[in-house]
């Protein structure tokens, strides 16, 4: 049996299962299980890939940090705005291109484009997929990127990095001088050989502090998938003007949030103790961005307390990016007041904002099954009591822009 008839039979399978199992001789078991996992993690986050014939997988480490295809396209449509005309996309390097997955989606948009990756076997997997993706000029580069010499022999139109986000022991890190190659080091180098540079970095950074580390933001990209954080993108170049924010929560039908990120920053909502009609809970990408207060006036509602991001108001406003739900009773934390609020309540779906229990305490305290219905925030209010709202969630429009 080949290597392709053992991966084609067994495409499907538990990889863990197989690996326990013996195999048939002449099959290499490490690289058949490699690519029977590959191709299962391609079929939900790459499906262009996964209906490629022939294409060739990484090791697990490699598929779990590439981008997914509709965070790919996300930056392609980025760059294609920065870069309106054609003529201006003169050259691509992608200094950490891993996997290629956002490199195969920007490389088509450029004249040019350039592949610079230090571990061998990554680059032998991308000269084997690229030709198959239809990058039949893609050139791949097998080097140190760390090494400015290396890449700074040319001038590009776009510098792409994602740098790697963990440390010589595989343990994941976050601030961008721990990953390689740490940007803040070589950030003006960069800057002196191309028109523009795109970060990709951990969603789990800081925003503030990221721009204290890097010079020449230009813009912010916060991008979340069905309500979860997954990226944070800057743009850096030595054009002037305000840092711009965008707001994104891509296969929902949250609208696209732009603003300038100074004004956004200073920018308070209003605290209330008047409970309105509906709740608002701003999606993933407007808290990351720390924009919420600034949308939430944009769409005339009210803060329930300084610290809890929730909103109020009495008008319907379905365009709202994030969750909204319909009020139908609030309570304060007195046992005769939660009896009465819960009489006809088994299960529930909990939040917790602003107060001083974690969800598990509080469905203990409660005896409510989770699921349901019923939406539960337990939260504080303006005046600094602690209460409980009832709710039922708003269905929004369900059609959104897949790309």
């Amino acid at each position: 049996m080949t290597n392709e008839e053992y991966i084609s039979a067994h495409q499907s399978d538990d990889v863990r299962r197989l690996a326990l199992a013996s195999v048939p001789e002449g099959v290499d078991a490490r690289w058949c299980l490699q690519q029977i996992e590959g191709r299962q993690l391609a079929r939900r986050k790459l499906p262009l890939w996964a209906q490629t014939e022939g294409v060739y997988y990484p090791p697990h480490l490699s598929m779990e940090q590439c981008s997914s295809e509709i965070t790919a396209l996300y930056k392609r449509r980025v760059v294609e705005h920065l870069l309106p005309a054609v003529a201006d996309r003169q050259s691509i390097a992608d200094l950490t291109g891993g996997f290629g997955v956002d490199f195969s989606y920007l490389a088509p948009i450029f004249a040019k484009a350039y592949y610079f990756e230090q571990q061998p076997e990554l680059c032998h997997i991308a000269k084997h997929n690229f030709p198959l993706l239809g990058l039949t000029g893609a050139e791949v580069i097998n080097a140190d990127t760390a090494d400015v010499a290396v890449w700074a022999r040319r001038h590009y139109t776009l510098l792409y990095i994602d740098p790697a986000r963990r440390d010589g022991v595989g343990r994941k890190t976050v601030a961008i001088e721990d990953c390689v190659p740490d940007v803040t080091t070589i950030q003006e180098d960069l800057l002196a050989n191309s028109r523009l540079v795109m970060l990709k970095l951990s969603p789990m950074l800081d925003i503030s502090m990221a721009l204290r580390r890097l010079r020449h933001v230009s813009e912010i990209h916060v991008v979340s998938v069905k309500g979860e954080c997954r990226e944070l993108l800057l743009v850096l170049s030595l054009c002037g003007g305000p840092q711009q924010i965008t707001c994104t929560n891509l296969q929902t039908a949250d609208p696209t949030i732009c603003c300038i990120a100074q004004e956004a920053w200073l920018t308070h909502a209003e605290c209330t103790d008047e409970m309105g009609d509906f709740i608002y809970e701003p999606n993933a990408s407007l808290l990351k961005a720390g924009v919420q207060d600034f949308v939430a006036l944009r769409y005339g509602l009210l803060k329930l307390h300084r610290d809890s991001n929730l909103f109020t108001g009495s008008t319907l406003c379905p365009s709202f990016p994030g969750r909204i739900f319909r009020v139908t009773a609030v309570s304060r934390f007195a046992k005769h007041n939660l009896r009465q609020l819960l009489a006809d309540v088994q299960q529930a779906n909990l939040t917790v904002r602003n107060f001083p229990a974690t969800v598990a305490e509080l469905r203990k305290r409660l005896k409510l099954r989770e699921g349901g219905d019923t939406y539960l925030f337990a939260t504080t209010s303006a005046n600094g009591s602690h209460i409980l709202i009832r709710c039922h969630k708003v269905v929004k429009n369900t059609d959104y822009d897949t790309f």
